[in-house]
């Protein structure tokens, strides 16, 4: 039977993550660079790629990672999500991660181990060149041409473009890595909903690529599809801190002289979003434990994981800005940056509308209209 308990091993990575975001990436410091042109910690980053080793686990230990598996990076993806970090840690160390292991064989390119090595030491962030919004099923080489080595399209709502080094390029006849500051790519910021994760447009005039696999279909589609499970724990883990953030606030705030978490209205609020939350921990528990057994019910379980954890986080966020009343209106209170995150992620890496007919056509039943 699947055991979707925290092993011991996963409490101890949770509890190191946890003490370095309390002290690097606290609510202050998210609200300081969220404002700024630059959201990303270029110091932040190296501690958890590089000193602990974090964007490398999903890659084997024979290519230079850790060869853990999804359930630990769910664990990681967990407590961002608490801290709406600002990392490239989901497109990069889980979706570009996945891509680059389905383009290995067992005589595995050498561009693909290159690739991996460095993504896994922290040294390069590696990102897929796909819309945000991208699901597992889309079908995204149409956007980009391939001259023999040189590329042209564009592609919109690249998550984190701006912190890449190198991009996964799906194309007509295959994927292709490009360097960011190659000749002939232009990444140009948007304004994103969400902050703490910059979108950008990628233009591709000519660039030169160097081809990692004949075909993009089957890597592109196993990178989103771990994406969008192990989206899943990070939903969670920001439902978690929405949870415990109302449940302090009602307790320590007061009205005629008692506790306004005393209130039967609200007590039955917070009695719902808890029964969310631990439904939305065992959803996504199991699409990252389906993932690292390589289960042939991981779509199923990804596709359920999505369908409702998108929906909690949600619901948890818009929760925790009305519980506070109107501090949780203001700039300063972070309840904003979480609401922004839950919405931004609802629609990431497939709608749940998009995953619930995946669940329907996945079980043989009739699709919801």
């Amino acid at each position: 039977m699947t055991d979707l308990l925290y092993s011991e091993a996963e409490d101890d990575l949770r509890a190191a993550v946890r003490s370095l975001l309390a002290d690097r990436c606290d609510a202050a410091a998210v609200l300081t660079r969220a404002e700024s042109d630059t959201p990303y910690d270029p110091r932040l980053w190296a501690s958890l790629a590089t000193d602990m080793g974090l964007a490398g686990l999903l890659v084997p230990e024979k290519l230079g990672g850790q060869g853990a598996t999804h359930r630990e990076a769910a664990v990681v993806l967990e407590e961002l999500g608490r801290s709406v970090a600002p990392a490239p840690y989901l497109t990069g160390a889980v979706v570009a991660a996945e891509t680059l292991l389905g383009c290995a064989t067992d005589d595995a390119d050498a561009a693909v181990a290159e690739l991996l090595g460095a993504l896994a030491s922290g040294r390069t962030v590696v990102v897929l060149a796909a819309p945000l919004s991208a699901a597992p099923s889309a079908e995204l080489s149409g956007a980009v041409r391939a001259d023999g080595s040189s590329l042209s399209g564009r592609i919109t709502g690249v998550a984190d473009a701006a912190a890449a080094k190198v991009l996964l390029v799906p194309a007509e006849d295959g994927l292709y890595a490009v360097e960011t500051g190659a000749p002939g790519v232009t990444v140009e910021s948007l304004t994103p909903l969400d902050l703490t994760r910059p979108l950008a447009t990628v233009t591709l005039d000519g660039a030169p690529g160097r081809r990692l696999a004949g075909s993009a279909a089957a890597p592109v589609r196993r990178g989103l599809l771990a994406g969008a499970g192990l989206l899943a724990s990070e939903q969670l883990g920001l439902a978690e801190w929405c949870l415990e953030e109302v449940v302090r606030y009602t307790r320590d705030r007061k009205q005629f002289n008692r506790p306004i978490g005393s209130f039967q209205a609200l007590k039955h609020r917070m009695a719902q979003l808890w029964l969310e939350v631990v439904s939305a921990r065992a959803a996504a528990r199991n699409a990252a434990d389906a993932l690292a057994a390589g289960s042939e019910d991981a779509p199923l379980a990804v596709a359920v994981a999505q369908t409702y954890c998108s929906r909690v986080a949600v619901h948890a966020a818009e929760e925790c800005v009305q519980l506070h009343g109107g501090i949780g209106m203001t700039w300063e209170h972070p309840a904003h940056l979480y609401l922004k995150r839950a919405k931004a992620d609802s629609i990431a890496l497939g709608a749940p509308g998009r995953h619930t007919v995946a669940v329907a056509e996945l079980v043989g039943l009739p699709a919801p209209l």
